[in-house]
């Protein structure tokens, strides 16, 4: 009999109830554990660190100034802040003062955080010195971080002020109509997270956990309150962290991470690597994306692989993954307590065991909805068929229930898609495409490569002639740019099916003739046309111009690293991701190649000088495209 997923057998399982009383909120429980251990680290990153009375004693002081100027139930204050101690003392503020936190990823476009702003009805905004003038044009407050601490003088816990039912946090997600849709989570249900993780894994304040996902992620609410209500420490990532998965082990295990979560991609491939045996990391977590790898036998620590919802507080189900199974892919693992999982039919039957149909979740995490919208929140937060009173949420995914009680993921049954972790609305791609002037209609579609590498492509119509650098400098204006398409095909029509759909099926691959280009500066000197030759062949596209961006090629982060090594191979010079995403064209690459190799070979010996000055002329001779 085919077997999957062991459950959680090595971890505890919680036995207490749900969330009733404000004692078990995120907050009062990180204030119980302040008090306990005042000296205990919270928070450790390069940018400094604080104790949990430190912590505690920031907190308050913003939340008293927060409630100040208006803050309380049911309102939200918005974080524009970079991955910083600060981050967390404001969210934590926020949810001090009585009222909710909207964490903002800075990384997105600008008028896209501020319709995030406009839309939550924010109270206030806090931003830091760095981000200050990119935060500036909002509707409300706007507040330096840095600055605020002395404008409160009082450092007392803040009488409570808020109850399981009210909202803990707001976060946005792709949504279908163009504009992204906010998901309200309760402290009921971010409690209930807090309660399972904590029992599962038995976490104690021996515990160092990772920070690494983005801040306007739903990942990060994993990675910081379980722990802080537990009296662990926190590590924050910095950025060149994720560069590559042999520098993401070597910071686990220096920093010496107990527990910590790690998205998909790199998770599949720590899993593959061998661990030193000063290892001190017991339990990784991964979720996101479909998982298609196991991990080695032997290996120090649990491998667990996780998923769910943001409009379900994270994670719904939960797994040890087997470096053996009978199973081709690693399944999602059991309902996490407290969460029920439905797989259901079209008239919300359950299927039978191996049977295909759509996951429905319910239980102690399903949020309340989404904020402003009740046409939305009564499609997908539906009621239960067989429990009055209570709500499931319809996920539009697909699953079956394997032998063992574990369930497989099997993708999406609508327009969402994952693109590097990120659940997208296809819609919302070409709803904001439709609104440019040149546009006609569009449809996008996500196409995995040769290597199994999603990549989303525009499929338009046109009503008057457009650049591909037109269109994709209008999406990046309103959308993250891991939703802007790299190939955008031209189309006389789309293809429709005989009741008037799309037919996506019918869609055309891309190819030289009907493919949207900008016109080509050829890379000249040798160093450019090293970098396009490696550019062109790692993005698997056939010319790379001296101003393509490498990012709007279809690159991200996981390649940016390859890439980084590609480069480092051939020049014998090591750029950091940072310089990869502030230069992503050939022509800035080039730049900074150039700088590194002056600045190598000036700090040689004349001999030393000139025998690297002959291997990089052999490199660059022998890997130079052909004229």
């Amino acid at each position: 009999m085919a077997h999957a997923e062991t459950r959680l057998d090595n971890f505890a399982v919680s036995t207490r109830p749900a969330a009733t009383s404000v004692s078990a909120l995120a907050h009062i429980m990180f204030e119980a554990q302040a008090h306990a251990h005042p000296e205990h680290p919270a928070i450790h990153s390069s940018s400094g660190s604080l104790t949990y009375g430190q912590l505690n004693e920031r907190a308050n002081r913003l939340a008293h100034y927060f409630q100040s100027l208006g803050a309380g139930r049911e309102t939200i204050v918005a974080l524009w802040l970079r991955r910083t101690p600060w981050f967390i003392v404001t969210a934590l503020a926020a949810m001090k003062a009585g009222a909710a936190y909207l964490p903002l990823d800075p990384t997105n476009p600008r008028e896209r955080l501020q319709y995030m702003v406009r839309d939550s009805g924010a109270k206030l905004v806090v931003t830091d010195t760095a981000l200050q003038q990119h935060a500036s044009g909002v509707d409300c407050p706007l507040l330096v971080v840095e600055q605020l601490c002395d404008l409160a003088k009082d450092a007392t816990d803040p009488l409570p002020a808020t109850g399981p039912e009210d909202l803990s946090y707001l976060i946005y997600t792709s949504g279908s109509t163009g504009t992204p849709k906010g998901v309200e989570i309760t402290h009921s249900n971010l409690s209930n997270l807090i309660r399972w993780h904590n029992d599962a894994f038995e976490v104690t304040q021996s515990d160092r956990a990772s920070q690494l996902a983005g801040l306007g992620f739903d990942a990060s609410v994993w990675e910081i309150w379980p722990y802080l209500a537990a009296g662990a420490s926190l590590q924050l990532a910095d950025v060149d962290t994720l560069t590559s998965a042999d520098t993401l082990q070597n910071w686990l295990v220096s920093n010496e991470i107990t527990i910590g979560f790690v998205p998909t991609p790199l998770a599949e491939m720590l899993v593959a690597r061998a661990w030193p045996n000063s290892t001190k990391l017991r339990v990784l977590l991964t979720g996101g994306d479909a998982l298609h790898v196991r991990p080695k036998p032997n290996l120090p620590f649990s491998f667990v692989n996780n998923y769910g919802p943001t409009e379900c507080t994270v994670v719904s189900t939960s797994g040890v993954v087997s470096p053996w199974s009978n199973e081709a892919l690693p399944s999602i693992g059991y309902p996490i307590q407290g969460s029920e999982v439905l797989i259901l039919d079209p008239q919300l039957d359950e299927v039978p065991v191996g049977q295909i149909g759509e996951l429905y979740v319910g239980g102690a995490n399903v949020g309340r909805g989404y904020h402003g919208r009740p046409d939305l929140t009564s499609e997908r937060f539906i009621s239960h068929p067989r429990k009055p009173g209570t709500r499931l949420y319809k996920t539009g995914d697909l699953g079956r229930m394997l032998s063992d009680g574990s369930i497989s993921f099997l993708g999406r049954s609508d327009s969402q898609t994952k693109i590097r972790g990120y659940r997208i609305e296809l819609d919302e791609i070409s709803a904001v495409l439709n609104s440019h002037p040149a546009v006609n209609a569009s449809t996008v579609v996500a196409r995995s490569d040769e290597a199994d590498e999603k990549r989303l492509i525009a499929y338009v119509v046109f009503n008057e002639a457009a650049t591909k650098s037109d269109l994709q400098d209008f999406l990046l204006k309103q959308l993250p740019e891991y939703m802007v398409p790299a190939t955008f095909v031209v189309l006389d029509s789309r293809p429709l099916t005989s009741n008037g759909k799309i037919d996506c099926a019918s869609l055309p691959s891309p190819q030289p003739d009907n493919v949207l280009a900008d016109p080509i500066t050829p890379a000249i000197s040798p160093v450019e046309q090293n970098l396009s030759a490696i550019i062109s062949d790692l993005l698997k596209v056939k010319e790379v111009g001296l101003d393509d961006d490498f990012f709007l090629l279809g690159g991200h982060s996981l390649l940016g690293t390859q890439l980084i090594a590609r480069i480092r191979d051939s020049f014998g010079v090591e750029i950091p991701l940072r310089s990869l995403f502030e230069q992503p064209t050939v022509r800035g690459l080039a730049g900074e190649v150039e700088r590194l190799l002056v600045d190598k070979i000036n700090n040689m010996t004349e001999d030393d000088a000139q025998r690297e000055l002959g291997r990089m002329n052999d490199s660059l001779t022998s890997n130079r495209p052909a004229a």
